[in-house]
């Protein structure tokens, strides 16, 4: 099997087993609206710090369904009610700086863009490394959750892509693909860049689903 075949038939299989999103794992519709964003601006938040994927995903739909949807909800709320929302997704070893960092968050998207990430979106115009310096002066979120933030939105905010971050990079790597993003575009067909990305990053997370991948890729060969 050729170069090009071989790493049309691993991306394929990558994407066939592991090209959600994380946004859509957390069951967020991300849509160009204020809410959706909002929440995979938390999720990114959560996302970044050194803890499991999964319990950070467990996490956001956590904070959603004790209300914490908006950043009017969330700091509204007490500081206990985010400290216990996110412990009830698991996050309990970050729970109470993450929830200081979620109220002050909250607060500055209120007072500084009307507590809609759009306007934001409107002041980077078009530029990833504005819009990542500006999502960074959020409490907690870091030069990671700021990757993540763009990662995950760029299907809707499509001037921002395609936006393939260093963890995304780190498993094309190790899945033997090209770490060059034309390149990963032109494999991956018809999937969203966001998908493509997810995929990728799943693949420098976890082992497993680079085994699974290069085996199946073998197999179909």
């Amino acid at each position: 099997m050729s170069d090009g075949k071989r790493d049309e038939e691993v991306m394929r299989e990558l994407l066939r087993r592991y090209g959600q999103t994380y946004a859509a794992e957390a069951h967020i519709v991300l849509r160009d609206t204020p809410q959706p964003l909002y929440r995979t601006l938390v999720l990114a938040h959560l996302l970044s710090a050194r803890i499991r994927a999964s319990v950070a995903v467990a996490t956001s739909r956590a904070l959603y369904e004790a209300g914490l949807r908006d950043p009017g909800r969330m700091t509204e709320a007490t500081w206990q009610q985010r400290v216990d929302a996110l412990g009830r997704g698991g996050y309990r070893r970050y729970d109470e700086r993450t929830a200081t960092q979620l109220g002050e968050g909250g607060q500055l998207l209120i007072d500084r863009w009307g507590g809609d990430l759009r306007r934001m979106r409107e002041r980077a115009d078009g530029d990833a490394d504005v819009l990542r310096q500006l999502v960074r002066e959020l409490p907690g979120i870091g030069p990671v959750g700021a990757d993540i933030f763009l990662r995950e939105v760029q299907d809707v905010w499509p001037e921002f892509g395609p936006f393939v971050d260093a963890k995304a990079l780190q498993g094309a790597e190790r899945l033997g693909l090209p770490r060059d993003t034309s390149a990963l575009v032109r494999l991956a067909g018809d999937a969203t860049h966001a998908e493509m990305a997810s995929a990728l990053v799943r693949a420098a997370l976890d082992e497993d689903v680079v085994a699974d991948c290069l085996n199946r890729a073998g197999a179909a060969a």
